[in-house]
């Protein structure tokens, strides 16, 4: 279960109380005082916890041991998504988070369907890192992705270091270069960056924008993906080259 609150700091044998979304889970799960629980606060270290009250708004823990985990990609890969329309955003963050994914950069282009800025933006984005968290809980992760605020692809563009040592992949359905030409490229340890357009793709502009911020153009093969699909395709491939 996921706490905000840094554990390290904390130390062994400290008593702290749940955040509501842990304490509910550990109040359906029925658990009662001396049963353990595992805790991660981000950091890449889960904790064992044991309970040590139970009440009807709070519950507290105990720290008991400190396991260091490793469950992350060799390559720290950021997926720029232009936002999909309706609730496929969620899906996409949700299952970048099990497939590896560092982080995620929401973005709105030319024919961004989704468009949001001020408050709103901000809720949406502390709404995808919920879910990104809940994810992680499912999956083992002790890292949950990191979700950027959102922003236009021209912000995000401009804003992009020139020098960073990184890979950057374009996905654009009317490129030469197939993508296993550039996943051959990627260092192991290295840093991924890949950029993928809304439904209809990014226009032509956009993309010679991104082409001049060193981004690599590829495509995914003779079919054409859906905006929520094609992030996570590449993710896939990543991850699954380094089962």
């Amino acid at each position: 279960m996921f706490v905000e609150q840094p554990l390290a700091a904390a130390g062994l044998e400290a008593e702290l109380a749940l955040p509501p979304g842990a304490a509910r889970h550990v109040q359906v799960l029925r658990l009662q005082p001396g049963d353990e629980v595992t805790l991660f606060d981000g950091s890449g270290d889960e904790w064992t916890a044991a309970v040590t009250a139970m009440g009807r708004s709070e519950v507290r823990v105990a720290l008991k041991a400190r396991q260091p985990v490793d469950r992350e990609l060799r390559r720290a890969v950021t997926l720029a998504v232009v936002m999909p329309a309706n609730d496929r955003m969620d899906g996409i963050v949700e299952k970048a988070c099990e497939l590896g994914a560092a982080g995620i950069q929401p973005l709105m282009s030319e024919r961004s369907v989704l468009r949001l800025t001020g408050d709103r933006a901000e809720k949406k984005r502390a709404h995808w890192q919920g879910v990104a968290i809940a994810a992680a809980e499912q999956c083992g992760r002790s890292k949950p992705l990191q979700v950027a605020a959102v922003k236009t692809l021209a912000q995000w563009l401009a804003e992009l270091p020139a020098d960073a040592d990184e890979q950057r992949w374009l996905l654009s359905p009317v490129a030469a270069q197939p993508l296993p030409a550039l996943t051959s490229l990627a260092n192991d340890a290295g840093r991924v960056v890949v950029l993928s357009g809304p439904e209809g793709g990014l226009s032509e502009a956009e993309e010679q924008s991104a082409r001049s911020r060193g981004f690599s153009a590829a495509k995914l093969g003779p079919r054409i993906l859906r905006a929520d699909t094609a992030p996570l395709a590449v993710l896939g491939w990543l991850a699954l080259s380094e089962a």
